[in-house]
């Protein structure tokens, strides 16, 4: 970030809504409104040219949606420090999984408070991702492993699907901590569970980014359930 400003990019079709995040955010002393777009392929363009820390992406516009936008900004190493967070209508929406898939680090649905939604561009601006409310936690729960619980893997069980590969450079220690962000607890909760510092966990987390590839926690989620290292438990 520069100077310690959040640079924002607002990616709507509603210019109503557009106008009222553009008020909110440049209120804020710690953050700026870069730009706004009507349609994905707008997004793509204003985030090439601007370089936002953290696009506000709606889901659903016209022409190129959000999902196709965010998956060519994901894909662009050179934007690999954009964090862009998914405005959904509803709380439950169809597209999250795929929108996480797709390289965003989070969601939020359209009837957030501000705060929540000023909160949620500086938790994607220091690269953490919203996964620690508990009604996020229920969604990515429902969407990716179709059951509350989770269970990991036992030692030496190989991973399957496409990351299963990569999570075999993880260490044991890793393999753990993946597991617990993969539940949703923050780094303080899975020190407290795993008995070590969360400066430790961080360490773990951030090893395990890097081996895998994830741009944040939210990737790790993802790369957890379809690799099968954290799958639904089996009642």
């Amino acid at each position: 970030m520069t100077s310690g400003m959040i640079r924002v990019l607002l990616a709507d079709d509603q210019a109503l809504l557009r106008s009222a995040f553009r008020v909110l955010v440049d209120s804020e002393p710690d953050m700026e409104v870069v730009g706004e777009a009507s349609d994905g392929a707008e997004a793509v363009r204003l985030t090439r040219s601007e370089r936002p820390d953290v696009v506000l992406m709606d889901i659903r516009m016209p022409g190129t949606d959000g999902l196709a936008a965010t998956r060519e900004i994901s894909a662009d190493p050179g934007l690999a420090h954009v964090r862009v967070v998914m405005l959904t209508t509803f709380e439950v929406d169809e597209y999250v999984v795929q929108s996480l898939r797709a390289g965003a680090s989070g969601f939020l649905g359209k009837g957030a408070e501000p705060d929540e939604l000023l909160a949620a561009v500086r938790i994607a601006a220091a690269g953490d991702s919203l996964l620690s409310p508990a009604a996020t936690r229920g969604l990515i729960a429902k969407f990716l492993a179709q059951s509350e619980g989770y269970e990991d893997l036992a030692d030496g069980e190989r991973p399957g699907g496409r990351h299963g590969e990569r999570l075999a450079a993880l260490t044991v220690r890793e393999r753990e901590v993946l597991v617990q962000v993969a539940g949703g607890h923050s780094n303080d909760e899975i020190a407290e569970r795993l008995e070590v510092s969360p400066l430790t966990v961080k360490t773990h987390v951030n090893r395990a980014m890097a081996k895998l590839g994830a741009r944040d926690r939210a990737q790790l989620v993802v790369i957890a359930y379809e690799s099968g290292l954290v799958r639904p438990r089996v009642e």
